[in-house]
């Protein structure tokens, strides 16, 4: 959902793109002749070919097992894993290149998870990380990307937002019910999300590629509570959002997974201000209008 907008632009920019992959002539099908794609095909149990990394200028790094799942014991493990290792294997090729062929910046993708439920608490780059599984994840996958900086890369981590699109995620999840007029605030709506719309994603992504930033970045738009973003969901799908979803409901469709739902986060989208970056669409009826009509 994120990488093929992110190609898009670059290509459209000018930049020459090579997308490592699982599977290159899908790719090559999904994102054109002007991207070279290139065979990642294990990439929690091998290194990306060195080759497809020398001589690039960015290396922007968006793999993960997606969380929106049942968190059994096994879906726990991809998730960690699918983070984890290919950010360890692909850190230990960028320290292998000669100097003058490395990278210079890895933008490595982390999450709005990494802060843990913290209520009406506002959360900026510097506040710590949360303590429970999800966060410990994100620690962990963090702490392997900027292993980066030991060998002259300067590393981002993008801690993103929920991504709203009309390719999929959160969007994508919310629409049938709402549609159906059965849509509404879950689990009392009092608690933040974090929002960002895709465009706003990838160019927050080109933005700490082509910047001096380093270190964490909060991709996200300003945040709201789970009632104004059902409210504004309403509103662009010109159906009634009244009926709220109790969080039991959810527990049993989801199980752990719901706490993500039902807690939330109040990221401040500090340092991307901070640096100069212009919001593409930074009003949430606009983003959600956008991601809702094709």
């Amino acid at each position: 959902m994120i990488g093929r907008a992110l190609v898009r632009e670059l290509v459209s920019r000018g930049d020459e793109v090579t997308a490592l992959t699982r599977d290159p002539a899908k790719a090559a099908s999904v994102l054109g002749t002007d991207v070279e794609a290139r065979a990642w095909r294990a990439p929690k149990e091998e290194p990306p070919p060195p080759d497809a990394l020398r001589g690039r200028d960015a290396v922007i790094h968006l793999l993960g097992e997606p969380l929106d799942r049942r968190w059994t014991d096994a879906a726990r493990r991809e998730m960690r894993d699918s983070r984890v290792f290919p950010t360890r294997y692909l850190v230990a090729v960028l320290a292998e290149l000669p100097e003058g062929e490395r990278p210079g910046v890895l933008v490595s993708q982390s999450a709005s998870g990494y802060y843990g439920p913290r209520g009406d608490e506002r959360l900026t780059e510097d506040q710590p990380a949360g303590s429970d599984w999800l966060a410990g994840v994100a620690r962990e996958w963090e702490s392997e990307a900027l292993r980066a900086n030991e060998h002259d890369v300067r590393t981002v981590v993008t801690r993103t937002g929920i991504v709203l699109s009309r390719e999929g995620g959160a969007v994508a999840r919310m629409l049938p019910f709402f549609k159906l007029g059965v849509g509404g605030p879950v689990a009392g709506g009092r608690q933040w999300v974090s929002w960002v719309h895709r465009d706003d994603v990838v160019g927050a992504l080109i933005h700490c590629a082509t910047s001096d930033l380093s270190g964490p970045v909060n991709v996200t738009a300003e945040p709201v509570t789970n009632r104004e973003l059902s409210r504004a969901l309403g509103r662009a799908l010109r159906r009634p959002a009244v009926l709220p979803v109790p969080a039991l409901a959810l527990k049993v469709l989801y199980g752990e997974m719901s706490s993500i739902v039902t807690t939330g986060q109040r990221l401040a989208p500090a340092r991307l201000l901070e640096t100069g970056y212009v919001f593409r669409r930074p009003e949430l009826d606009d983003a959600l209008r956008a991601a809702t009509r094709g």
